[in-house]
């Protein structure tokens, strides 16, 4: 098969990079294998990252760039991707030192060339030969929890069909004295359970002997201005399943971890460790539904939940408090809970009923961008027209602010009821070049998994593009939508907003960016303005109007 026959991976940015071939695959193990000696001849270690997206990318720069007590590099890193169409572009980025993420932080990118180009530290592959010469493999395979319908998280399963062939391959390639790093966030009990039966029975059928050397560290991750950071300055949580693979993991991550400023948390099993991540999630998603309920009692009852927010978190008890944007997104937020309630059915065996806060809280987190949506639709109705007849901006794809992450953004759903409401639809956002919850929605993030399931008139948008370009998208509203908090977005001045749509137009702030001076300013020039949790707008435009 010739180049032009191959199937081909694009880029967000629509560079296509054929699939490798046979011949491809005996070129790579070999340059892995000169690579591995090279480096071994320098005293460094091997580490493989297994998956290079959003966590996996940062964490193999983090490591590379790391360095030893003489200050000199000790770890060589292998960003590994399985070449699929969807993601092998990002093997080619990284080894010409481009990221294959896109944030605000610009140590990403100074990393990644850094660790690649100068130091020589890191490199990608597509093979799973890689493995086969790892000190350590970090797995950052995606586990997904597909929900079977909207805001009914009980109803969905584990997607770990993908975790689970990683880990079989890993057992097969592995030297026995690796160490195994589920960097992942999975269902509790994963590790043991899971993971250690596959990898102890392709140890047995390989004629290996002893344990793995298995174990589990949960990131923190936080793409944005301080992405790096949160994951070499920030606490971990780790836990092996002997104690070998504890010491190992301890002695691993305080080499290539800001440790001294950051001190490890080590837990005593893997199951602890990973309890500890999918708590912490819940805990901060049922804080976000808490206050979606107040939120709407502040619409319907002339009250600023913004200012309410701020008057409590002045005591610093309740400084946790979080104002809920249009959906609370991100990889982990959205679902985490419902990997717990899954494992306790299915991994360890529970059949009685145990959890109601923390599915519930998911539940009502999955159903706010439905009424982001009844607020376009209200406002647009206050201006004498339906959503069916207008031309609906949505400021902000990604999940928060000045980041290019679009996983399980809130603004994926109010697009998607939107549209189900006949809605002509503009999207932009500075950060995100493809929208491949929409490009790829037969297939993204796996096939049947698309949340385009959970609506009616999804086709049209497959060719939902991205803008990069404001006044551009802004040109002719009818509606603008402010979803995401970017910079940019906090900085727009409404007579400029105004004058780019061509005339007055609905607004509805989703995420508490409009102060009260530019909600009084869109009044004084004639547009209608709703926010979620914003119920003192109406105040206002009595005020505006002299009533």
């Amino acid at each position: 098969m010739n180049d032009e026959q191959r199937p081909v991976s694009l880029s967000p940015e629509g560079e296509a990079f054929a699939l490798p071939g046979p011949a491809e695959y005996q070129a790579e193990d070999q340059r892995l294998a000169r690579l591995a000696a090279e480096q071994r001849s320098k005293g460094r270690e091997i580490v493989v990252v297994m998956g290079v997206g959003f966590v996996g990318a940062v964490m193999a720069a983090v490591v590379a760039d790391s360095t030893g007590p003489d200050g000199r590099p000790g770890k060589f890193v292998i960003g590994m991707q399985r070449p699929s169409t969807r993601s092998f572009w990002k093997i080619p980025y990284l080894n010409r030192g481009q990221a294959p993420v896109k944030a605000e932080d610009p140590e990403v990118a100074l990393a990644i060339a850094r660790c690649v180009k100068q130091k020589g530290t890191l490199t990608a592959s597509f093979s799973y030969e890689a493995l086969t010469h790892a000190d350590v493999v970090v797995v950052d395979v995606q586990c997904d929890y597909s929900k079977q319908a909207l805001a009914e998280v009980t109803q969905g399963h584990v997607e770990m069909a993908a975790l689970e062939e990683s880990l079989k391959i890993i057992g097969q390639k592995v030297p026995a004295d690796c160490l195994i790093l589920i960097e992942t966030t999975v269902p509790p009990g994963t590790t043991e359970y899971v993971a250690h039966p596959l990898i102890k029975k392709a140890f047995e059928a390989r004629g290996l002997d002893g344990e793995p050397l298995l174990a589990h560290s949960f990131e923190r991750v936080m793409p944005g201005r301080e992405y790096v950071r949160s994951i070499r300055d920030f606490w971990r949580v780790c836990a092996g399943i002997n104690p070998e693979s504890r010491a190992r993991v301890e002695k691993f991550l305080s080499e290539v971890l800001n440790v001294a400023q950051f001190p490890l948390t080590v837990l005593d099993r893997p199951l602890e460790s990973e309890t500890t991540k999918i708590v912490e999630n819940s805990f901060r998603a049922t804080i976000l539904a808490f206050l979606d309920e107040w939120s709407t009692f502040a619409e319907q009852n002339g009250v600023d939940i913004v200012k309410v927010i701020a008057a409590i978190k002045r005591r610093p008890t309740h400084s946790n408090l979080i104002f809920p944007g249009p959906g609370i997104g991100g990889y982990c937020l959205p679902k985490d809970g419902g990997l717990g309630v899954w494992a306790y059915h299915h991994l360890m065996g529970f059949q009685q009923p145990l959890f109601k806060m923390t599915p519930l809280a998911i539940d009502i987190n999955d159903s706010r961008a439905l009424h982001a949506a009844e607020l376009v639709r209200d406002a647009l109705r206050n201006m004498g027209t339906l959503v069916a007849n207008s031309r609906i901006v949505v400021l902000g794809a990604a999940y928060r602010e000045d980041v290019g992450d679009t996983r399980y953004s809130g603004s994926e759903l109010v697009v998607r009821r939107l549209a189900e409401m006949g809605a002509d639809l503009v999207v932009h956002d500075p950060y995100v070049l493809k929208w491949w919850e929409f490009a790829k929605q037969e297939e993204y993030p796996a096939t049947s998994s698309s949340r385009a399931r959970f609506f009616r008139n999804q086709e049209g948008l497959k060719d939902l593009a991205v803008s990069q370009d404001l006044p551009a998208a802004l040109k002719g509203a009818d509606a603008v939508v402010l979803c995401v908090r970017h910079a940019q977005y906090l900085a727009l001045d409404p007579d400029w907003v105004v004058a780019a749509c061509g005339g007055r137009v609905a607004v509805v702030d989703c995420f508490a960016i409009l102060d009260d001076a530019r909600i009084r300013r869109y009044l004084e020039l004639g547009c209608e303005v709703k926010g979620l949790g914003r119920g003192h707008i109406k105040r206002l435009k009595d005020e505006v109007q002299g009533k």
